[in-house]
């Protein structure tokens, strides 16, 4: 089975199930033998540049001819059997119209399964149709098995908590964007409230005085794409606004950055990961702590 994968939450499935791809996206370095795999498609805006920049890029480029775009000559050079998609967001992967679209002008003889991820369930449902596509539906079903069985975990122990902290995760930071699909679900699972987005609902731009008025107990700087080092680069884009050292979870010790682009904006099997996180990060008086080079306190970073 020839697999290629187009978003990076895919491609963990498809390994996390024994396959190894024969083609990924740019983004996709996990597990790290992701990285030596022929890349299929390429981004048109530069993912070091700041936060406000890459959302100039962004926007100049959904005006234009896209974000992404899908590279023929490799994607006919491997010859997938199937070709994994999303159709979640088009900023954040290439869109399944577009992988369609190239696969009827090449005419390859390709399954295009496009990925919608918007909740846990959802996840677990896409493991289970990849692992059809891809002929490893037992492994599917372990797997889907054993994360929920820590989900499952985690709702109990969060259970005995005696507080209930309001929560808010940032996916970006100029503009602010707050989190959402998955997001307010897991906090809420994770025994926290989540008041500015509702379960399912896309992330979007706030303005910042509504993140003022909500002040809530525990705050998450998230940026899509950014891990905690390319976060700090851009951390004054949230340290400067008026207010921040007002938030209660600044001043409380309570505002963390965490690995936006391995675990919170990434609809893969370590979403799990993300869920426990939030758990500790609630509640640290009944979870382990996160591992330090995926959460970290926020004063330690200010800039």
């Amino acid at each position: 089975m020839r697999v290629v994968t187009l978003l990076p939450s895919a491609t963990e499935i498809v390994y996390a199930l024994g396959v190894e791809p024969v083609g990924v996206s740019h983004e996709c370095d996990y597990p790290p033998a992701a990285r030596e795999q022929p890349s299929v498609n390429r981004s048109r805006v530069d993912p070091e540049a700041s936060s406000s920049e890459i959302n100039e890029q962004v926007a100049e480029a959904e005006s234009g001819d896209g974000v992404y775009a899908v590279d023929r000559e490799t994607l006919a050079a491997v010859d997938p059997d199937v070709i994994v998609t999303q159709g979640v967001c088009d900023v954040c992967a290439v869109d399944h119209v577009l992988v369609a679209e190239a696969v009827e002008d090449l005419g390859l003889d390709a399954e295009v399964l496009t990925l919608d991820v918007h909740s846990l369930d959802g996840l677990f449902d896409s493991i289970h149709r990849v692992g059809a596509a891809i002929g490893r539906d037992e492994a599917a079903t372990d797997l889907v098995a054993t994360l929920r069985e820590r989900v499952a975990a985690v709702e109990t122990t969060a259970a005995r908590a005696t507080e209930t902290p309001s929560v808010a995760v940032l996916d970006w930071l100029d503009p602010v964007m707050v989190a959402g699909h998955w997001i307010p679900e897991m906090v809420e699972m994770a025994g926290g409230v989540y008041g500015m987005a509702e379960r399912g609902a896309h992330s979007r731009p706030r303005e910042w005085e509504e993140v003022r008025e909500y002040d809530p107990d525990v705050l998450v700087a998230a940026p899509c794409g950014f891990d905690v080092a390319q976060t700090r680069e851009n951390l004054s884009d949230l340290t400067e606004r008026p207010g921040f050292d007002d938030l209660r979870a600044v001043r409380e010790g309570r505002a963390y950055v965490v690995d936006g682009h391995h675990y919170v904006n990434r609809s893969g099997p370590r979403l799990v990961d993300t869920l426990e996180f939030l758990a500790a990060l609630c509640h640290p008086d009944l979870f382990d702590a996160p591992p330090r080079d995926a959460v970290q306190e926020l004063p330690s970073l200010r800039v």
